[in-house]
């Protein structure tokens, strides 16, 4: 039987490079309202959720095809055309939507009765 392994052997599968980490945190914290530790907390673990369920390459390569998508032309069809495009695309787009309802609480609107 086979002794289990200390917890600082152990490594995070699909870990995200701290570079990654850090442009995506800016960059949603920046779509969120801007730089605060509620944006951070929420951020981080939209990114935690995303590094869950896609490798750092397919999150990468999703993220080119995203942002290339709409190149004109030839050299869009780079982006557009590849059947892994499609795939990577609408793996990305799930997955921040599922991330989006797991780490970000629902906003209520508060509604003032007027009498």
């Amino acid at each position: 039987e086979e002794a289990p392994k200390p917890a600082a052997e152990s490594k995070p599968a699909n870990d995200f490079p701290t570079l990654t980490r850090v442009e995506y945190v800016l960059q949603c914290m920046e779509q969120h309202g801007g730089q605060n530790y509620d944006n951070l907390y929420h951020c981080a673990c939209s990114l935690d959720h995303i590094a869950s369920k896609m490798t750092h390459e397919e999150f990468d390569q999703a993220q080119a095809f995203t942002y290339l998508f709409s190149t004109p032309g030839e050299r869009g069809g780079e982006f557009r055309d590849p059947p892994q495009s499609e795939k990577l695309r609408s793996l990305l787009k799930t997955t921040k939507a599922e991330a989006a309802e797991k780490c970000f609480p629902a906003v209520r609107k508060m509604t003032t009765d007027k009498k």
